[in-house]
């Protein structure tokens, strides 16, 4: 019997010692507490396994200091063992020390037992036919149990509380402890009071230890995993089915109940009914897959995402599946309405810019040999109608012109907003016609009820010549069509062709050297004279003339209209008044009693102060003002009227002369001119050839000199080009001429030189 208990005792120290090793290497917090506590239990079950083996008394006296010091660490080691696993708080100092120096001073007295011999003792018996010596408890023996037995019954109280306090699911884990603590301590006690020789109770603690390590490590509670995955699956808001190996459905939680229409427990029917809303071809009992369907109801749509998973068990076996089921309409529907708020236009509802250009761009991939146009469509003088209508009124424009791409343009075409007032579209070849689209825009007319109004619309064509070009750049194109329209208020559709890349590429060029042309003096007056009626010169217009460095000689409609329209022509503008007044300077100090005319550009008055700036120059070269004359157009009054009267009348304050050019051939009326500060009026004799009748525009011609007359106002006729044109005009009483059948423009040099010679021409 004795050899059978020390092959136990062997199993469990070596059990004890691995178990002692893997704890150790745990990564888990709780690891090295286990770990001390199989170690400290190792030693009283060594001490017992050396009294069972024992024949000798040294040798099992020694035993039994093993297992009692042994004994008193146990108590340590699970003490600290049940404040972690039971998440308890970790003892005070105070609480430390009524543990330590009672578990410490035992130690103590323990190991002066063979000085003292107050401990114990041992006494020889025979136990299985062989000598076995048993122990004689003393005082210090029974201080060492008081010692333990306090320690062991604070850990039982903690371990019950915890047992009892804890929800049922989670007592398991405690139970079982307390359960093998309480075997253990009992069995202990029974050896202790029975006086049996052998202790097999050591069996029990080391059993108490082996559950420590497992619980604390590697168990886990099954119960609380599938109540929770139980409550988990019945919660969550997919519809769960769950199919046995037949496909047949054993539990659906409340979701899948109500979305298969199945009582609560006829689970059999879900497998029907779920073929029936999702089609017959559903796969039940196929393996793993995912899926989408769309379920129509009425005007609505509801979609579904589908998952079905296979389960098998710890071998790998199929075990069933079970069927995940999650509607995500509304998730659809925010996607699609994000999508659709990032893809059109907020205010037309059209696509935005980047997405037309996205789809115009996988349409010609796609199809890249189908003739095209993309047409840029602009609604001339929005601002106007924002200025005079009001914003809402020019957002209604805006939709109805959204509306009338709708209708217009067939689902072949791709149309959205471009930003602002414009529009972009992309239409076949086939479908495009122009007659019918100028038709229709002529009579383009938006109505809100309260306000009528005819918006203009203009429409840039460029055809697609090939699918590889940018869609911004065919855009870029359609748009430069547009400048081909100009004041054309028939036309509203052009095509874009290379005259116009052309055109844009020497508007670039000629505006990169502007700079350089004013710096080196490329840029020169030329000098076209004034007669009076005598045929005597009293004056000259400056005209801007370009002698270019490599494209040479190039007259004003190469760049003058170029830099009308980017905005530089008060560059220009500037650079030929301080010419003039070089000149007038020269003139004024050589005897030459002549004036200049200057224009000044309708943007001048937008950019720069022209009173400030002309009478500063005035003054910088001591001249008199009235030898500086400077023309506006008619159209600079067609704007603002109040401000630019006051600055012509500052200008003529300071002493300047005004004059007003191609009086007649723009909107000038009388009413206007009666409060027009200028002095004279600039008519040209292009009025005359451009009339079908002819008597009627010289009765014109006739009446404005003689208005122009009776208002004091000086008449100068341009475009004088015939001795017949110069004797009517002088016959009506005109006072200044000017034109090629005096002279042409020329240069300063040869103007002077030519004045030098004659006085008259």
């Amino acid at each position: 019997m004795r050899e059978g208990i020390s092959a136990v005792f062997i199993a469990l120290i070596l059990a004890l010692a691995v178990c002692t090793a893997a704890a150790g290497k745990s990564h888990k917090s709780i690891g090295r507490s286990v770990s001390r506590l199989l170690a400290s239990i190792c030693l009283p079950v060594t001490g017992n396994l050396i009294l069972v083996a024992s024949h000798e008394k040294l040798l099992s006296t020694i035993g039994c200091y093993i297992y009692f010091i042994g004994m008193d660490l146990i108590m340590f080691s699970v003490l600290l063992f049940t404040f972690e696993y039971c998440n308890i708080r970790q003892p005070s100092r105070k609480l430390k020390s009524a543990v330590y120096i009672p578990l410490c001073s035992d130690i103590l007295q323990l190991l002066l037992n063979p000085l003292l011999g107050h401990a114990f003792s041992t006494e020889k018996i025979t136990v299985s036919g062989a000598p076995y010596y048993r122990l004689i408890p003393y005082a210090g023996q029974f201080y060492h149990r008081i010692v333990c037995y306090g320690i062991f019954f604070a850990v039982l109280v903690f371990f019950f509380a915890r047992t009892i306090r804890s929800p049922k699911i989670y007592s398991e884990r405690y139970s079982v402890i307390f359960i093998s603590y309480v075997v253990g301590g009992i069995w202990q006690s029974f050896y202790i009071f029975s006086r049996t020789p052998l202790d097999r109770s050591m069996i029990g603690i080391a059993i108490f230890g082996l559950l420590c390590f497992y619980f604390a490590l590697y168990y886990r509670p099954m119960r609380l995993l599938d109540r929770m995955l139980a409550s988990i699956a019945s919660k969550m808001p997919e519809a769960l089915f769950f199919f046995d190996l037949s496909g047949c459905c054993i539990w659906a939680n409340r979701p899948g109940t109500e979305l298969a229409g199945i009582p609560d427990d006829e689970f059999a029917q879900a497998a029907t009914n779920l073929r029936r809303i999702f089609g017959s071809d559903l796969p039940l009992g196929e393996n793993d897959w995912t899926m989408q369907k769309i379920i129509e109801s009425g005007d609505d749509e509801c979609y579904y995402a589908m998952e079905k998973i296979l389960v098998t068990d710890d071998r790998g076996r199929a075990a069933g599946s079970f069927l995940s089921i999650r509607d995500n309409t509304a998730d659809q529907v925010k996607l699609r309405q994000e999508i659709y708020n990032a893809t059109h236009d907020t205010l037309t509802g059209l696509y935005t810019r980047e997405y037309l250009y996205s789809r115009i761009s996988q349409r010609l991939s796609n199809a890249p040999n189908v003739p095209r146009y993309v047409i840029f469509v602009n609604i001339k003088n929005f601002k106007i109608v924002n200025d005079i209508f009001s914003n809402s009124f020019g957002d209604y424009t805006l939709k109805c012109v959204a509306g009338w791409l709708r209708s217009e343009f067939s689902t072949r075409c791709l149309y959205g907003r471009l930003g602002g007032d414009t529009f972009g579209v992309l239409i076949p070849a086939d479908e495009f016609d122009s007659a019918k689209l100028e038709e229709e825009l002529s009579g383009f007319v938006v109505n809100d009820g309260a306000v009528e109004y005819h918006v203009p619309l203009h429409l840039g064509v460029y055809l697609i010549t090939s699918a590889d070009t940018d869609v911004s750049v065919m855009f870029d194109r359609a748009h430069l069509a547009l400048s081909m329209i100009k004041e054309e208020y028939q036309t509203h559709i052009a095509m874009y062709d290379d005259t116009i890349r052309s055109q844009v590429l020497w508007d670039q060029h000629i505006t990169a050297q502007l700079h350089e042309a004013l710096t080196m003096r490329h840029l020169r007056p030329f000098l076209q004279p004034i007669v009076d009626a005598d045929g005597k010169v009293v004056g000259a217009e400056a005209l801007a003339r370009w002698m270019h460095p490599t494209d040479g000689f190039l007259s004003p409609d190469k760049f003058i209209p170029v830099f009308e329209k980017n905005g530089m022509i008060v560059e220009v503008d500037k650079y030929m008044w301080r010419c003039a007044c070089e000149i007038l300077s020269r003139w004024k100090k050589a005897g030459c009693d002549l004036f200049i005319s200057v224009n000044i550009s309708p943007k001048d008055f937008y950019f720069i102060d022209v009173t400030a700036e002309i009478s500063s120059l005035v003054r910088e070269y001591g001249i008199d003002p009235s030898k500086l004359s400077v023309e506006i157009t008619e159209t600079v009054m067609m704007t603002n009227i109040d401000e630019k009267m006051a600055i012509l009348k500052d200008l003529r304050s300071s002493g300047f002369i005004v004059e007003m050019d191609d009086f007649g051939s723009g909107y000038s009326s009388l009413n206007m001119l009666k409060d027009m500060p200028v002095d004279v009026l600039k008519i040209d004799m292009k009025f005359l050839s451009k009339s079908n009748d002819e008597n009627k525009a010289r009765t014109i011609i006739q009446n404005i000199l003689q208005l122009s007359e009776d208002l004091g106002i000086s008449s100068l006729t341009e475009g004088v080009e015939t001795q017949d044109q110069f004797n009517m005009l002088s016959e009506m009483r005109c006072k200044l001429f000017q034109g090629y059948y005096f002279s042409k423009p020329v240069s300063v040099e040869e103007f002077e030189k030519s004045l030098t010679k004659k006085q008259g021409i």
